[in-house]
């Protein structure tokens, strides 16, 4: 069998026709939608380990880092031009408006999480990729199947030059406040 090359290039969507294309009903406001690298991704659903294990390592980090940063779960975020991700949680600047004006950029960023059942290897290969691409600083992916996290450090625009795993025994601390630890264990889904 004869495989036919594509050599078709693919129109990139901006930030800017993103939002428009759900201004005028394109794109349904409810739709799990983000966009990456120029293309609109359909987000996958949410399993009862993801939201868990979101809800537990927010609660985590509102408690340790005691208004020291500013959390947010599944909001957007603009990278650059082409690409407003929804990551599920985010570590921030506090702006005192809340980011109206704008969402968080990456100069405004402190951590990202992913937290992943049925999407680690798109959060493992075209998300870090595009966050890496973005200096995003510090990157974690925490694998609620293999109950382990996934560390992404010092950013070029290849990609991380620092990954690293860590078990459910172990803790972590967030480059930006190196003086939080957080649990590994205590980010995950109880085992039951």
């Amino acid at each position: 069998m004869q495989t036919i090359k594509n050599t078709q290039k693919l129109r990139l969507w901006t930030v800017k026709e993103y939002h428009y294309l759900t201004k005028i009903g394109v794109l349904h406001p409810t739709e799990k939608l983000e966009l990456l690298e120029g293309q609109i991704i359909r987000m996958a659903a949410k399993g009862t380990s993801h939201t868990v294990a979101t809800r537990r390592t927010t609660k985590l980090l509102e408690n340790l880092l005691n208004n020291q940063a500013a959390i947010y779960t599944q909001d957007p975020i603009t990278l650059n031009d082409y690409s407003e991700p929804e990551p599920d949680i985010i570590v921030v600047i506090p702006d005192s408006l809340d980011y109206f004006e704008h969402h968080p950029n990456p100069s405004d960023i402190h951590l990202i999480i992913e937290v992943a059942d049925s999407s680690l290897d798109y959060d493992l290969t075209v998300k870090s990729q595009a966050y890496a691409k973005s200096s995003i600083i510090d990157y974690w992916v925490l694998d609620v199947n293999n109950r382990r996290l996934n560390i992404f450090r010092e950013p070029t625009s290849e990609g991380y030059t620092n990954c690293f795993i860590l078990k459910e025994e172990e803790e972590i601390n967030l480059l930006k406040f190196p003086q939080i630890s957080l649990s590994i264990q205590a980010m995950l889904p109880p085992k039951i």
